[in-house]
Order: C-alpha cells, then sequence, then structure tokens
C-alpha cells in the first residue's frame, strides 16, 4: 500500500499571505537596484535581525581598536571625498574584527569568515566600510541571507552545529561555492586578525568633483604577512586559547607593535561595466586584477586598544548605509539590502539614538530633525523645531553635495532570478582559485578541510546532499572533484549519474 503523500503547505507572510518570490529581490532589470515596496525582503531581514538578543545575530564575538588612515597617493580624479584630498592627510577611525556565524563564547579560530569593518570619523560624517576578509560572499541577493544565516547557526532540534544543515544549504545554492572554496581554504582559519586582508566586498561608487561616476572595490592588503593556521593548529589552539585574536591584537598594540594595511581600489568606469563579460556588481564574484588593476591610497594603521571593551568594541554599529560625499553606493543588490538592514538591526539591539553613543559619534558637527527614543542624551535637540521645513533655524541644505543620476539599464520591475542567463557561471572562478591562486599545499589542505567537513553530514539525505555538492566541484575542477570524492570514499560513478541528470540547481 502507497504511502500517503504529505499535504503540502503553501508559503505565506507572518499574517497569511501567500507569496511566491522567497529568493529573488524586486529589482529594476536583472542588475538594477531593488525597490522599497518589495515587502518580503524588508519582512526576511527585520525579522532575522530581531531573532537574537542580547547580542549581535552575525558578528557577535570581536576585537578592536583606534587607529589613522593615512592618504598616500592622490585619488581625486575619482572621488571628491574630503578624507582622500591631501597626500599624508590623517583620518582617525575605528576597526572592528570579528567572527561571522558563532556566538559571543566562541573560539577565534573557528573556520569562518572574519568581519572588517572600518569607520572613518571623517569631517562630512562618519564613513563606515563593512566588510569581510575575502572578497566575495555565499550568496548574492539579501532575500537569502536570513536563510544561509541560519544554516551555520544552531539546529532546531539538537541545538547544536550541522554539517547537515550547511552542506544541504551550500549544495542547493551553487552560487556558495566561490566562498565555500576561500571558506575550506586555510584562509578560513586566519592566524588572528594581524595577518589576514580586508576588503569591501561589495561593488561601490564614487564621484569626483566634476560629478562623474565610476565603479570601486576596496581592498586592505595586511603588511604584517599574511599567515593562517591549518586545520589542526587551529583546532589544537581552541582548546588552549579560545580568545587568541583578541589577545594577539590587545598585545601587538601595547607592544607598538601597530598592525598596517596598504589601502587600494579597483575602479572600473560605468561604461565598462555595461560591457563586461559578466555582472560586476555580483558579490559571489571578484574582478580580475589583469583587467581592473589595485591602484595605491593610502595606509590604514590600529594603534590605541579601547579603555573599555563594552564601551566601544560591543558598543560600536556599522552600517553600509553611513557613506560620505565622494562615495555612493552602487545596484549590487547585497549591498542595497544591507542599506536597510544594518542599521535596522543597531536601532533593535542597541537603540534609535546608537548613534550618540562615543564610538559610533560622528565627532563633528551634526544637524537634523531627529528627536526622542530610548537614551537621548544630547539634549534632544532643546526648543528648536523638530520639523522642516520652518521660519526659525538656519540648518540649510548645501546643494554642492548632490549626487548625479543614476543610469539604470531597464525600467522594468520585476522579481528577476539572480541565476539568470550570464549570470549563472558559478564555476570559473572558483576552478582558477584552485589552480591559479593555490599551490600544491594549498591545494592538499583545501581538499582535506572539505572531506572532514563533509564527513559530518548524516541523516537519511547524507548521500543526497555528498553527491549533489560533489557536483558542483566536479564542475569547477574534475581534479578537485575525484579528490574530494576519493576523500568521501564515494562512488564516482553515483556522481556522473547525478551530474547527468542534471539533479543540481542551475
Amino acid at each position: 500500500m502507497k504511502d500517503k503523500k504529505k499535504q503540502s503547505h503553501k508559503l505565506t507572510t507572518a499574517s497569511g499571505k501567500p507569496y511566491v518570490e522567497n529568493e529573488n529581490s524586486m529589482s529594476i532589470g536583472a542588475r538594477g537596484p531593488l525597490l522599497l515596496q518589495d515587502f518580503i525582503l524588508h519582512e526576511k531581514m527585520a525579522h532575522f535581525n530581531r531573532e537574537r538578543i542580547p547580542e549581535r545575530v552575525v558578528h557577535a564575538k570581536g576585537a578592536g581598536a583606534f587607529g589613522t588612515f593615512t592618504v598616500t597617493h592622490d585619488i581625486s580624479k575619482y572621488s571628491r571625498a574630503k578624507l582622500f584630498n591631501k597626500i599624508g592627510k590623517q583620518t582617525k577611525l575605528f576597526l572592528r574584527f570579528s567572527t561571522v556565524g558563532g556566538e559571543k563564547g566562541s573560539a577565534d579560530t573557528e573556520r569562518d569568515p572574519r568581519g572588517f569593518a572600518v569607520k572613518f570619523y571623517t569631517e562630512d560624517g562618519n564613513w563606515d566600510l563593512v566588510g569581510n576578509n575575502t572578497p566575495v560572499f555565499f550568496i548574492k541577493d539579501p532575500k537569502k541571507f536570513s536563510d544561509f544565516i541560519h544554516t551555520q547557526k544552531r539546529d532546531p532540534r539538537t541545538n547544536c552545529k550541522s554539517p547537515t544543515m550547511m552542506w544541504d544549504y551550500w549544495s542547493l545554492n551553487p552560487e556558495s561555492l566561490h566562498q565555500v572554496m576561500i571558506l575550506m581554504s586555510d584562509r578560513g582559519t586566519p592566524v588572528g586578525y594581524r595577518h589576514m586582508n580586508g576588503y569591501g566586498s561589495h561593488t561601490f561608487s564614487m564621484i569626483n568633483a566634476e560629478n562623474e561616476l565610476v565603479w570601486v572595490k576596496f581592498h586592505f592588503k595586511t603588511l604584517q604577512d599574511i599567515k593562517n593556521f591549518t586545520d589542526g593548529e587551529a583546532a589544537d589552539l581552541k582548546s588552549k586559547d579560545a580568545d587568541f585574536a583578541q589577545r594577539d591584537l590587545v598585545e601587538a598594540i601595547d607592544k607598538k607593535d601597530f598592525p598596517k594595511w596598504a589601502v587600494k581600489i579597483q575602479v572600473m568606469t560605468e561604461d565598462q561595466a555595461t560591457k563586461f563579460r559578466f555582472n560586476p556588481f555580483d558579490l559571489t564574484k571578484v574582478w580580475p586584477h589583469g583587467d581592473f588593476p589595485l591602484i595605491d591610497v593610502g595606509v590604514l594603521e590600529l594603534n590605541q586598544i579601547p579603555k573599555n571593551y563594552f564601551a566601544d568594541v560591543e558598543q560600536s554599529a556599522f552600517a553600509p548605509a553611513h557613506v560620505v560625499d565622494g562615495i555612493g553606493y552602487s545596484p549590487d543588490k547585497m549591498l542595497q539590502g544591507r542599506l536597510l538592514s544594518y542599521p535596522d538591526a543597531h536601532r533593535y539591539r542597541l537603540g534609535a539614538n546608537y548613534e550618540q553613543i562615543p564610538v559610533n559619534r560622528c565627532p563633528y558637527m551634526v544637524a537634523n530633525y531627529q528627536r526622542d527614543g530610548l537614551m537621548r542624551v544630547d539634549g534632544n535637540g532643546e526648543d528648536a523645531p523638530n520639523y522642516f521645513p520652518n521660519s526659525f533655524d538656519d540648518i540649510e541644505v548645501d546643494q554642492s553635495y548632490k549626487e548625479p543620476a543614476m543610469h539604470l539599464q531597464s525600467s522594468v520591475a520585476d522579481w528577476y532570478d539572480r541565476n539568470g542567463a550570464n549570470d549563472n557561471d558559478h564555476y570559473t572562478q572558483p576552478g582558477l582559485l584552485f589552480n591559479k591562486a593555490m599551490n600544491d599545499y594549498d591545494r592538499h589542505n583545501l581538499v582535506s578541510n572539505i572531506v572532514g567537513a563533509m564527513s559530518g553530514i548524516s541523516g537519511k539525505k547524507k548521500d543526497l546532499i555528498v553527491n549533489r555538492q560533489l557536483c558542483h566541484f566536479f564542475r569547477a575542477d574534475v581534479k578537485l572533484g575525484m579528490a574530494i570524492a576519493k576523500g568521501l570514499g564515494v562512488d564516482i560513478e553515483a556522481v556522473m549519474k547525478s551530474m547527468r541528470h542534471d539533479v543540481v540547481p542551475a
């Protein structure tokens, strides 16, 4: 007797409204900016930001320090931002490092991307460049973010980390492959925070004095040399010093061995972006350095540990929405989602007036009409009007800061498939990473780390998940797929059969 088919349920909002688009955000054209009217995007992100209290939902454990950014090269042809306007100019900053998926009590040497968030205190306001130690990410649409992070957290039944959840998700999302391979390499376990690079990761824009716009990516190249732990070394240190990265940063600065990073940018014109062979706003891909070489900008130095960790590191709040004149956004869908999500998370965690906390406060004059709310500590505007326009105060709009119009490729609003035509190559760059960027030592450790991680997959769907993920590795590079399959003791014929039947999502 056949089993009764399990009754399915319609996907709905919390209010019961059925909806279809749970993975693709509504945008102006396939590569255009997102629309505020996509309620499901905001619903998912707003709910996600409120799932954990009181620590951060992601990047819960971190370390931070104050420092300076010093301009070494003239980039005024690209940006009119005042922090870049003179060689030798110094701007104070605060930088917070972090692990992404772990809780506050987790170990600093866990296999995980590292957050690399910089707050520049400029005379035009605070500029937050919120990135990671990797130039790419696991997903390219913000609607998928909460689902992805759930797989990196704890199983709802066992309350334990679950390799099955992680690899199930990655195997169903081939766009994750590039970041997965970086994470599973030794770059996933850096030696503290001083010996790793940082990246803005997203594509941003720069605007010069003539209102000319270019697209940019930001790079922070460590001047301490890149050092990574092997998987065994990271696991061993985890049991000996869970706070290794925090301790290493504090001790280095206390000894006046100030960590430094060379700040560089890549630049792409609007015309180049239109004609480029893949979507330049896709967060799962890098811009080839051969096409867009690194341009020197300056040096970032960390030279002061906060006197009180909670006051500055724990209460620091970074948002990609916080840019300054001369630096702007792009149609990068993940960036567009973070513009709303990050300030919303801070308002929930720290309160509506989180930008009055000293570490977040602009050291220069601010003037606006925000009033009231929890922990308002700045006089609340005293007796000045709390509306605009008005006939009483002297706050005026400075038209010189007006930005040029953004040219959009389409006027058709729809839920475009994030992996549609010309945006569905998930294998070329991971293949190049394996063959060109890694040496034999790196490749050996990558395979070993992947085999170790995938060995934790369990349950009745184990073979399905393993074979599906192996298909991705084979498509990136046959040698990579063969080595991992051999390490897992998998029947290669079964994997090839899966590939022939095209069970892998495009």
